[in-house]
């Protein structure tokens, strides 16, 4: 058993799902988004940094994933997500959990079958895989997305090793 917490980085809003693995079996634990205002940037990672310590803190997981950098069209975007990845993994490393990272289009492979799956679709499959209620808010979706792939990639590595 293990438990997963799936982050989906943003300077503005960064998503965040936690997810438990038993076998090949996923549950739902949480998911949600940490909000920052149009404060200056260091108190935006402040609180990232401080919001990922807090869900940590909640969930007590074994595991952390993250999305990997991307290159944007915008340099300064970019810059921020860098630092806003970087507040979120201090966390996790902090608290000593190992961390993983992920390129966008491998989490949507593994979520939805196609490396191109639009926001909608990585919703959708989500909320079947969990076997959710309701569709969970795009930034949630996309982080509990990247808790799944971990977790999907560590069992075909177990696999693989048999």
């Amino acid at each position: 058993m293990a438990i997963i917490l799936g982050i989906d980085p943003g300077s503005r809003l960064t998503g965040y799902g936690v997810i438990q693995q038993t076998g090949r079996h996923l549950t739902y634990l949480g998911s949600g988004c940490i909000r920052t205002s149009v404060e200056d940037l260091p108190t935006r990672l402040k609180r990232i940094y401080a919001g990922v310590s807090e869900i940590i803190l909640q969930f007590q997981p074994d595991m952390f994933a993250i999305e990997q950098v991307f290159m944007a069209r915008n340099a300064d975007s970019a810059l921020k997500l860098g630092q806003a990845r970087g507040a979120a993994i201090v966390s996790a490393v902090n608290n000593d959990l190992p961390v993983f990272e992920y390129a966008a289009r491998l989490v949507k492979q593994s979520v939805v079958g196609t490396g191109a799956a639009d926001k909608k679709q990585v919703q959708h499959m989500v909320k079947l895989l969990l076997k959710l209620p309701a569709s969970p808010q795009a930034d949630a979706a996309d982080a509990l997305a990247i808790a799944i792939t971990h977790a999907h990639i560590g069992q075909q590595l177990i696999k693989n090793c048999k």
